[in-house]
């Protein structure tokens, strides 16, 4: 009555009253993913698959909760992806320039020295010692031998030593 006393139809009700289905099918949208070749080491493809593993288990036990089941959901998309376009490249056989897989030891211009082994986007930990391919200081540092000096982000880092 009040719509029609107000010249308003009933049609114009809010969403906000209106009953949504209750089957439906909550969807999130997808984890962005690099356009980067997805490069891993046996230890990246090895966390790669135990977590598709980890999120496929949790996803048989999750129940009914549908916002839970739409997070693994996506989760399990995103990494069976990563799984399918990984790259494995063995560890570097020599030592004497930086590639992917390499542990090098930089001297900073600040006085700091830094170890990192340079890994996948999905290993990268800079704060535990590994560094993404694709980090700008990966990336001025590969084809580089020991003794090099790369600068980056306002640092120059010498190439003390590869492993």
């Amino acid at each position: 009555m009040f719509a029609l006393a107000h010249g308003l139809s009933s049609r114009a009700m809010s969403r906000a009253f209106v009953k949504e289905d209750d089957d439906a099918v909550e969807e999130l949208p997808d984890r962005p993913s690099s356009m980067a070749p997805n490069l891993v080491t046996a230890e990246g493809l090895a966390a790669i698959e135990a977590e598709v593993a980890r999120l496929s288990e949790e996803l048989a036990q999750v129940g009914e909760d549908r916002a839970a089941r739409a997070r693994i959901n996506r989760d399990l998309r995103y990494w069976t992806a990563r799984r399918a376009n990984a790259q494995l490249v063995a560890p570097p056989q020599t030592h004497e320039l930086v590639r992917f897989g390499s542990t090098v030891t930089l001297d900073r211009d600040d006085g700091r020295t830094h170890t990192f082994r340079i890994v996948g986007e999905d290993e990268a930990d800079p704060e535990n010692g590994t560094l993404s391919h694709v980090s700008p200081l990966a990336r001025g540092l590969m084809g580089k031998s020991a003794g090099d000096s790369v600068r980056v982000a306002a640092h120059t880092f010498e190439i003390v030593e590869i492993a």
